[in-house]
């Protein structure tokens, strides 16, 4: 007589030596014997991501909203997405997007004259806590607690990391920015408390390690490093024995979730090797930026994101905020078309030429975000894959806080769309979907409810 025990191996299991440590994908022997995948206790962690999009986009001004630029033209589940849209690279992600358009965000806009002009040195601290920041270059900041923090208290408590805090751009400032504002405010998405920001991480091996480990310390992962061998390759004998205890389905999963990481890593060495010693006579699009950054953002952006993932799958965190770029950034995007940064085409004067250069930079940016949510759709999280878990609630939203016109603003015409979310949302809420919201309430509305 068989008798089912429910016997099971955790959702925190791991696999480590030598100070590193592999936290482990879902897999089937985690869910008790007897049970259905969707029965797992751990199964369907509530996760969210938060990606911020600096400087905002040519859809949010009179001439680019009324030719579609960013919100599709229909309301309601049955919207289309134009040629010149700049979600057009990600129209076969178009059944999990939810767009919302036609906001305001009030907590971003100045509250007396002398906040008149800030609205980069406050907007980004805005984004996720709502709250309209204290004028100080002092240690007396104040603004609010961010969304991620709060899901990172209510579903981040048995994670590893509660949550994970990335960048792109060197945000490394203290003290005192422009418009009497403290510099927190310019570079901190991610509130702990009104007056504690957490540090963002830019640096994809700093990441990697802040993942996995790699040593005990900081002597033993720099002489980890000088061997050219994967983390992994320190670990197999433990591979191998949790490798024989596991089903063949299980085994093929470990398998792939551990070459992805070998690849990740790889191509972070590869990427160290190369900046470090300009080899090949390579130009660097950021000649000044460490050792330790990808040479071009798109490869930055693809580490990252890489990063992200494997954070998920693992479920070492469910809180993750990434600022894709920083406000009044001088970078430029040839491979859009247009040799114009970013912030300058920002400012486009309401010149229809001048404000499709900037379309292209949004949309090119835009193309970015495709890598990810492939990357989602193509990860096996149990019996799905992380993009199409229906019973997690994985919420993306790309938004950013900036409408442009001759000035920067934040209080744009109810008209016109400000805030845009991107979001995959298969429970709760339905998916595919265009709310284009004709009063333009706060953006405040949307975030806290």
């Amino acid at each position: 007589m068989k008798f089912i025990t429910g016997k099971h191996l955790s959702r925190r299991a791991f696999i480590g030596r030598m100070g590193a440590g592999v936290a482990l994908p879902f897999l089937s022997a985690m869910v008790p014997a007897g049970r259905s995948w969707a029965q797992g206790s751990e199964s369907t962690p509530t996760r969210l991501v938060c990606i911020e999009e600096s400087m905002g986009c040519a859809g949010g001004s009179d001439w680019g909203h009324a030719r579609n630029l960013f919100a599709p033209p229909e309301a309601g589940r049955d919207f289309t997405i134009g040629n010149d849209s700049q979600l057009k690279p990600l129209e076969a992600f178009r059944e999990y997007l939810t767009v919302v358009s036609s906001t305001d965000c009030h907590m971003a806009d100045p509250f007396n004259a002398d906040q008149i002009g800030g609205d980069h040195d406050r907007s980004t601290a805005v984004f996720l806590t709502q709250a309209h920041p204290k004028q100080t270059q002092g240690s007396d900041i104040h603004i609010g607690v961010s969304i991620d923090q709060l899901h990172a208290q209510r579903f981040g408590q048995d994670t590893v990391l509660p949550s994970l805090e990335l960048c792109i751009e060197e945000i490394d400032r203290g003290g005192g920015c422009a418009y009497n504002y403290h510099c927190a405010y310019t570079t901190s998405l991610a509130w702990a408390t009104p007056n504690q920001p957490l540090p963002a991480i830019r640096e994809p091996r700093a990441v990697f390690e802040r993942l996995f480990g790699a040593g005990d310390s900081e002597q033993d992962r720099i002489d980890r490093r000088k061997t050219d061998k994967s983390m992994l390759d320190w670990m197999m004998t433990e591979v191998d024995r949790l490798s024989k205890s596991l089903g063949a389905a299980d085994q093929v999963a470990l398998d792939e979730y551990l070459q992805h990481i070998r690849e990740v890593e790889r191509r972070i060495q590869l990427m160290e090797a190369r900046t470090a010693s300009q080899a090949n006579g390579e130009s660097r699009e950021m000649p000044e930026a460490p050792s330790g950054i990808p040479g071009t953002w798109e490869e930055h952006m693809q580490l990252m994101f890489d990063l992200q993932v494997l954070a998920l799958q693992s479920d070492m965190t469910r809180a993750i905020t990434f600022k894709t770029g920083f406000d009044q950034s001088n970078r430029t995007f040839p491979q859009s078309g247009t040799n114009k940064s970013i912030h300058g085409a920002s400012h486009h004067g309401n010149v229809p030429e001048d404000i499709m250069d900037f379309h292209r930079i949004n949309t090119y940016r835009t193309g970015a975000l495709a890598y990810f949510l492939d990357k989602l759709k193509n990860t096996i999280d149990g019996d799905a894959s992380l993009l199409e878990k229906q019973q997690s609630f994985m919420v993306l939203p790309w938004a950013t806080l900036i409408c442009t016109t001759t000035f920067d603003a934040h209080c744009c015409s109810w008209a016109m769309p400000m805030v845009r979310w991107l979001a995959t949302c298969m429970s709760p809420l339905k998916s595919a979907r265009q709310w284009q919201m004709l009063l333009s309430p706060s953006c405040r509305d949307w975030v806290m409810s």
